[in-house]
């Protein structure tokens, strides 16, 4: 009968002394994520046009605002390249004109036959108005220095 009764009291006291927990499965899952609308892409490079059209733009805003296009995972639109070319020569920054054609053409990658091409004719007149050379022009196109590719020997 003790036996009995010690084991219901220390089940009993168990229980009440026990903090109550609140099982992981029973609270609802609640992800918060912004609620913004998606930006467009027209909305996208007006955004960058505009940043790159400021007045009181400086050489490290305008290699900032690069830096961060080349973070996305997209080729900028000729529009956003020519802006921030004449940013550049705003400042008179011409070897940064330089820079940018050369990285808008490595962002290319693998699709450089398609992508370059159409970049450069919708940049042309941008280049001929601020006398910018191409990469081409300029012999940048290939290293100095550059070892024929042994893959392409034969």
């Amino acid at each position: 009968m003790f036996r009995l009764l010690s084991k219901v009291t220390s089940t009993t006291m168990r229980v009440a002394l026990k903090p109550t927990m609140v099982r992981p499965s029973l609270v609802s899952q609640v992800r918060l994520m912004s609620g913004g609308a998606a930006e467009s892409d027209a909305e996208f490079d007006a955004r960058y046009v505009a940043y790159f059209d400021r007045a009181d733009i400086d050489g490290w805003e305008i290699r900032k605002g690069m830096a961060d296009l080349c973070a996305m995972d997209m080729v900028p639109e000729p529009v956003i390249v020519a802006s921030a070319l004449r940013a550049c020569r705003r400042i008179n920054d011409y070897s940064l004109t330089t820079r940018i054609l050369e990285i808008i053409k490595v962002k290319c990658g693998d699709k450089e036959a398609e992508f370059w091409p159409y970049i450069m004719q919708e940049l042309k007149p941008t280049l001929d108005e601020l006398g910018i050379c191409s990469i081409e022009e300029l012999g940048y196109h290939q290293p100095e220095l550059a070892l024929p590719n042994p893959y392409e020997i034969h």
